[in-house]
Order: C-alpha cells, then structure tokens, then sequence
C-alpha cells in the first residue's frame, strides 16, 4: 500500500542556533520544518545550537509540521555527534548536506542504525554540487530510508560558475535531473531556496516554475515565503474542479463501456484520471493538515 500523500509545499530552514526562531515555528504554517545545524550556525555555537534543537523538539507543539534536521558532515567533528542526537529526537527525517555518493548515504545509515534510530527515520539528501547532481540516481537508489531530493541551488550555482538569472536557465538540466532522480525512486523533490526576501515578484515565478517541472515544494529561508509557496504548490480551485469532472466523466464512460472519453475538447485517459486522483488526495491532505494543526 502506497504511503499517504503528504503536503511539502513549504519547507522553511530554521537556524539551530536561533531560540526565537525554533519557537516561533509553532505557529507558523509550513509544511515542514528543517532545523539547521550546518550553515547557519557558526563552528562555535555548534553544539549549542545542537542541545537547542534537542529541548525545543522534546517540547514538542509543532503540530503535524514535518521536522527534519539537518546535520553537519560526517567528515566534520560535529558530524557523527549530530546524527546520534538525530537518532533519539521526535524527528521524520536526517537531513545531509552535499551528498554526492550513494556510499555516505550507507555510512549514515549504519551511523544512524547504530545509535538507536527508529526504522521510521528517515533521510533526505541535499544535492548541491556537480558530483551530486550525476550521482543522483544512485543517491535515490542507496537505502529505503531515502525519502526526498533537496535542491541546493545557491551552492550548485557557484560551483557550476553560473550566473543567478530570473529565468534560473543555467539550472535547468541539473533541476530536471535531480527531479528524474526522485521520480524514478519514488521520492519526493524540493525545489532550492530563493535567497532575495524583497523580490516577491521574482518569487512567485520560480514557485511556478518550480510546480510546473513537477517539484513537490520549496525550500525556504524566511517565514514571509510560507503563505506564499503554500498557495502556489497547492491544487487551485479550478484544478480541483477540473480533476473532478475528469474522474466523473470517465467513469460515466467507463459505466458505458468505453474507455476514453473527451472533457472539455480534450482526450481523457486513463493518466489523466490518475493525475486528478492525485491531484485531490493532495487537495485533502493539505485540508487535513489544515484543520488538525
């Protein structure tokens, strides 16, 4: 049986480091939450931002909110430290930096397995490099743990001596192979982050974008993207409609023996009925979500 469908519209990276920050998340209205123990904060509030999370966790109040922390590299001193206090937190998932090899998606397992963790931890993986861009598929591939694909485009953007455009062109073929990646897996993609807060405009476009080559949500930097990358990864009400007259009229066709059916001057098959199933049960989810929060 497939899992739930669940919304990650919007995936807000919130500093380990910041208390206001970690408190304030209980109130907001992201899909999910990534509490970050590696660039945002500082080599010496490390471990203090690590024993942060850990008490604001097991407060606990952030609701159906999906908590995901991302640790530091295991090629640091912070690394295996972070996973093993990842491994007795209320968490959904370990998320790793620059992973380029299906190898440290393995290691982290063990790391994780030896300390303890549930078997419904899980890992998503941030590719941010040319190496893990290639290495994608077989970064999906690496365990059942592996949950998500996590763009990192700031990063990726500098190693590939790219310049940052509206149009975000220079990604493109890195976004859709990441994308390939986790599709073929069954796993879920986030979009990278948009790093200008003043540009609205900028935003709502590469949420479209980012919808229309297929992502599941975005990642974010600050809690004024929230509403807005809610709505734009969100079913419209128009879509709603569309997906149920789709499914409706094929199954008045399929009631009447045929197997196709035109809706509104095009052919509806069987895909398309699978989309617009899909297209509610996120539509429910998101009002489930919506309503137990």
């Amino acid at each position: 049986m497939a899992a739930p469908l669940r919304p990650r519209r919007s995936v807000l990276f919130m500093p380990g480091a910041n208390a206001r920050a970690l408190e304030k998340a209980r109130e907001l209205p992201a899909d999910g939450l990534i509490f970050d123990l590696e660039d945002a904060v500082a080599p010496d509030a490390k471990v203090s931002a690590r024993q942060a999370v850990a008490a604001a966790v097991g407060q606990g109040g952030y609701g159906k909110r999906e908590l995901v922390l991302r640790v530091n590299s295991l090629d640091t001193e912070w690394g295996a430290e972070d996973l093993r206090a990842a491994a007795v937190m209320h968490l959904d998932a370990v998320l790793l930096p620059k992973v380029e090899t299906a190898d440290r998606v393995r290691g982290t397992v063990s790391a994780l397995d030896m300390a303890g963790a549930p078997a419904s931890l899980a890992i998503w993986c941030m590719i941010e490099t040319p190496k893990g861009v290639l290495a994608a598929a077989e970064i999906a591939d690496a365990h059942p743990r592996v949950a998500a694909l996590v763009m990192g485009t700031s990063d990726l953007t500098k190693d590939l001596q790219a310049r940052h455009t509206p149009d975000r062109l220079p990604l493109i073929t890195s976004l859709q192979l990441v994308l390939l990646a986790a599709r073929a897996h069954g796993l879920a993609a986030l979009d990278g982050v948009h790093l200008d807060l003043a540009d609205e405009a900028g935003f709502a476009a590469i949420c479209a974008q980012g919808r229309a080559l297929g992502f599941d949500g975005k990642t974010l930097i600050h809690p004024k993207q929230v509403a807005p990358a809610n709505e734009a990864f969100a079913p419209s009400a128009d879509e709603i409609a569309e997906a149920r007259k789709i499914i409706a009229a094929h199954g008045a066709a399929l009631a009447a023996g045929r197997g196709i059916v035109v809706v509104d001057g095009r052919l509806v098959e069987n895909l398309h009925v699978e989309a617009a199933r899909r297209t509610l049960a996120l539509a429910q989810a998101i009002a489930l979500r919506d309503q137990t929060d």
